[in-house]
């Protein structure tokens, strides 16, 4: 959902963060600094597009949203309006892989444009996603910039996980939050996006009430992937399967991320139903959550992919914890 068009129809929560922040930047209270956060998959930046439109338009309707024609509307489609900056990973100086952080010189560019005059004499907008993203030195440049508010110029920061900000970054921001919404609302959007009421539910429940991840999962057959990898833990703990045999299937096609988010979140749906009743099962869970996430990031090196794969599944066939996924999955 984070990458919906701009265009396309908003989820009820979508529209309520919108509504706030259209509401704030019409009484004047939209400041300099915002930080949007919440949980992934929720559609944070597909808001802050849209906002970003609405702020650069130079033809507004009645309503205030750009006007069919719009100049702006069809610079930043193209992708080439200049007063208005998308921040993300870059390419590594080699070309062969994305950063997997924002760097400080990214962010001193985008301090040297908001301090020019905007363009079009209007507002310049810089939208960096994800700022959880940001290095420590970046972050120390960002504040400068949040300290140095001019009129017109909009900071806008997108985090799954604004705890990672610095503290003296997130109290400079306004924030809008993103919360999970009502089952019930939940719902009726999932069946509105053409899923069938039981198929809805089901993956609702998968996915702890995330509607986001619920859609995406029942749109590409991600349900199903989930199912399968608890399978294959439960299998894995009862000897039916063999590590090696496991590992090289799940690390040999393109679904090998997904898999391991799954498996990581089935330890950790495991580990809240245990709680404190059993602490050393509890332990044994967060370390294989925490090896599971770990192996995601060596997947992005030049390991292999199924030795990384093979460790982590011994640690899991060596556990008493397939077993209690298995026997809720089965």
């Amino acid at each position: 959902m984070s990458t919906l068009a701009a265009t396309a129809a908003f989820s009820p929560w979508q529209q309520r963060a919108y509504d706030h922040a259209v509401a704030a930047l019409a009484s004047g209270r939209l400041g300099h600094g915002l930080l949007v956060c919440g949980p992934a998959g929720l559609g944070k930046r597909a808001v802050l597009d849209r906002l970003a439109r609405r702020v650069l338009a130079q033809q507004r309707d009645a309503n205030g949203e750009p006007a069919p024609g719009d100049r702006s509307t069809r610079l930043i489609d193209a992708g080439t309006h200049p007063d208005l900056q998308v921040i993300s990973f870059v390419a590594t100086k080699d070309g062969s892989k994305l950063r997997s952080e924002i760097v400080i010189d990214q962010i001193r560019e985008v301090s040297q444009k908001l301090a020019l005059t905007p363009q079009y004499g209007g507002a310049q907008v810089a939208l960096i996603d994800p700022a959880d993203a940001i290095n420590r030195s970046a972050c120390n440049a960002l504040l400068k910039t949040l300290e140095e508010p001019a009129p017109e110029r909009y900071l806008w920061l997108v985090s799954a996980q604004p705890a990672r900000l610095p503290a003296t970054i997130r109290s400079r921001c306004q924030r809008i939050e993103f919360r999970l919404p009502q089952r019930d609302e939940a719902l009726a959007w999932l069946q509105s996006q053409g899923h069938a009421a039981a198929d809805a539910a089901r993956a609702l429940d998968a996915a702890r009430g995330h509607p986001g991840l619920a859609d995406d999962w029942l749109r590409n057959d991600g349900l199903a992937l989930r199912e399968a990898v608890a399978r294959d833990l439960q299998r894995l703990e009862k000897g039916e399967i063999g590590v090696v045999e496991t590992a090289q299937r799940w690390a040999n096609d393109e679904l090998a991320d997904a898999r391991l988010r799954h498996a990581a979140d089935l330890a950790l749906e495991q580990a809240g139903t245990v709680g404190l009743t059993d602490p050393a099962r509890l332990n044994k869970l967060a370390t294989w959550f925490d090896a599971a996430n770990r192996t995601r990031d060596l997947l992005r090196t030049t390991v292999r992919g199924d030795l990384a794969m093979v460790e982590l599944l011994l640690a899991w066939a060596g556990s008493d914890r397939g077993r209690a996924v298995g026997a809720r999955r089965g």
